[in-house]
């Protein structure tokens, strides 16, 4: 076994929800379509040579946390996409680099646009 460290881009793309957010209230009333994309730099050195789930991230796991912060409405997407980044980097201490992108589908910007997308990357150091 190395001591080398072993750098994986784990990623969760495409994930559809409905749910309410926005900035006006209407869109906190309705609802909408979202997708989200999460890329996950980790360390992986212990997974790669141990073959054990709990050395690398759970995907099950980084979901959940994304169901949740989806379930909280939120006015815009920046925070809703840090409080997804903020809650994966506490609860996965192997990971250094979060990075999420959410889609609002049919933005109410006063003409046709088929989403409206924020991305947002946050390093743990």
């Amino acid at each position: 076994m190395t001591t080398e460290k072993c750098l994986a881009i784990i990623s969760l793309e495409e994930m559809e929800f409905f749910a309410y957010h926005g900035f006006y209230e209407e869109e906190q009333k309705i609802g909408n379509k979202y997708s989200v994309d999460v890329h996950i730099e980790a360390d992986v050195s212990k997974a790669v040579y141990s073959d054990k789930l709990a050395d690398t991230l759970n995907y099950e796991s980084v979901y959940q946390i994304v169901v949740e912060e989806m379930q909280r409405p939120t006015r815009l997407l920046e925070h809703l996409a840090q409080r997804i980044i903020d809650s994966i980097l506490q609860k996965f201490f192997i990971a250094e680099k979060v990075s999420v992108s959410v889609s609002k589908f049919n933005p109410p910007v006063g003409g046709v646009c088929r989403k409206a997308k924020v991305f947002l990357q946050k390093s743990r150091y």
